[in-house]
């Protein structure tokens, strides 16, 4: 790889005062909230499915495409190409001599405009379909996922990993709900009020453009009245999904179970006190005897919060972490 050389990985040490789950959350955030994305991009779309397409934002390294290795990013629930952990992993990555394509679900972000359609848990296609494209590119690519694009990572490594090409070396997921259905329990818990208001809000505002651009295959209204996440994937993404149920979506689409498929590189971050993730629910699931797959889970860290001083942009030790993971992979 070229670029700056990865540096060592410094322990996970916060200060006192900045330890614990909420704390750990809103202070990832904060910290990254002024990031921006100034490196040159090109559009890249790509369809995995007929009609289906989504867009994401490539960053080539200068020269010959083959000779970097690529990085492909993927959010969260609510997120876009421009979330701040994207673009702090990202700009770390662009620092250790990567290529970055930072992807957009589908009717997420810039897919929107591509492909005005719903995006939900199970969805790892999209990602093998960016995956196969990107291969094409340079023969060496890794994948990372944070939250909800967690748990397509994981299932493009476990369920899907006859589509994915061998070109995908390996690959980290940060905070994934590795079982949905705990972490669905876990988020409507009174504490987390706000954050659930805040991802119902976005989803209803996605519901109802998404509607508006597809109207012969979404209804209008179905959104209103919806309260909790829950109550949005009962009434609208288990059935446009064809799941018969939120329950049935959650089970169907949960990466835990396929854990013990994944057979290259692969490392899981999450944490003891992430409010949205039961550490529980991550621990729980066997990972395949070859070794393939590290999990760590740390005492603190909260929900793709990570804060602490690192070497990369806006105190996102995750992203630290993962390219120090990663860069020995990719050489």
């Amino acid at each position: 790889m070229s670029g700056a050389p990865c540096p060592p990985r410094a322990p996970f040490d916060p200060p006192w005062f900045t330890r614990g789950g909420h704390v750990q959350t809103v202070l990832g955030y904060f910290h990254r909230r002024n990031l921006t994305w100034t490196l040159p991009t090109e559009d890249l779309i790509v369809e995995s499915e007929p009609g289906i397409r989504t867009l994401s934002r490539a960053t080539w390294q200068p020269g010959d495409r083959a000779e970097a290795p690529a990085l492909i990013l993927l959010h969260g629930m609510g997120g876009w190409d421009a979330s701040t952990y994207m673009l702090s992993m990202g700009l770390h990555a662009w620092a250790a001599g990567c290529h970055v394509i930072r992807m957009n679900m589908r009717g997420a972000g810039a897919s929107f405009e591509v492909c005005p359609r719903l995006y939900n848990a199970g969805l790892e296609v999209d990602l093998v379909a960016v995956a196969r494209r990107v291969a094409a590119v340079t023969p060496r690519v890794a994948l990372f996922g944070a939250s909800l694009g967690a748990n397509h990572v994981l299932l493009a490594l476990g369920r899907s990993k006859s589509a994915l090409p061998g070109e995908v070396k390996a690959a980290v997921a940060v905070s994934p709900p590795l079982d949905l259905l705990s972490c669905s329990d876990a988020l409507h818990a009174p504490s987390n009020r706000v954050y659930v208001s805040r991802f119902v809000a976005d989803l209803k505002a996605s519901y109802a453009n998404i509607q508006e651009r597809n109207p012969e295959f979404y209804a209008a209204g179905r959104e209103v009245g919806v309260r909790t996440v829950r109550e949005f994937d009962e009434k609208i993404t288990a059935p446009y999904a064809g799941f018969s149920s939120a329950e049935d979506y959650y089970t169907r689409s949960s990466s835990g179970p396929w854990l013990q498929a994944i057979d290259r590189p692969a490392l899981i971050v999450s944490a003891e006190d992430d409010p949205m993730i039961p550490a529980d629910s991550v621990r729980k699931f066997a990972l395949p005897e070859s070794g393939v797959v590290t999990r760590e889970i740390l005492p603190t860290g909260g929900h793709v919060g990570f804060a602490a001083r690192t070497a990369a942009p806006g105190r996102f030790w995750a992203a630290e972490r993962a390219m120090a993971f990663l860069h020995p992979r990719l050489q």
